[in-house]
């Protein structure tokens, strides 16, 4: 089975870029959908972003539509998750999360199809 680690997270200024990294020990993410979610305190765990590995397809959620970029590496078994132009609402801890996904968009971006879950990285935006 696959054990998402993420880095990257930290304090970055409004209007700061930040990049996050996945990646994996014991086996690969090949044949996952490796999805980006984050929880800000006291809020629900909201998608943010996922990318098929099979196919190497991007779904990106509402908060990363124009700002975030999801992309892979297979070389390095490590997905990453570019955040430009952030603002403080992009506050939260970022959870890397695989599974075996369906494509529909319903399921990509529910938290209940990733079967495994890092820790996660803070990330605060913050002036």
């Amino acid at each position: 089975q696959v054990q998402p680690v993420e880095s990257g997270g930290g304090l970055v200024q409004p209007g700061g870029s930040l990049g996050l990294s996945c990646t994996t020990s014991g086996r690969t993410f090949s044949g996952y959908t490796i999805g980006w979610f984050r929880q800000a305190p006291g809020k629900e765990r909201e998608f943010v972003a996922a990318i098929r590995w099979y196919i190497n397809s991007p779904w990106n959620g509402e908060p990363a539509r124009g700002r975030f970029t999801i992309a892979l590496d297979a070389a390095r078994n490590t997905v990453y998750l570019q955040m430009y132009r952030l603002k403080p609402e992009d506050t939260a801890v970022y959870f890397c999360a695989a599974g075996l996904v369906g494509d529909s968009a319903q399921e990509l971006e529910s938290d209940r199809s990733y079967s495994y879950w890092g820790q996660g990285t803070q990330v605060t935006v913050s002036s």
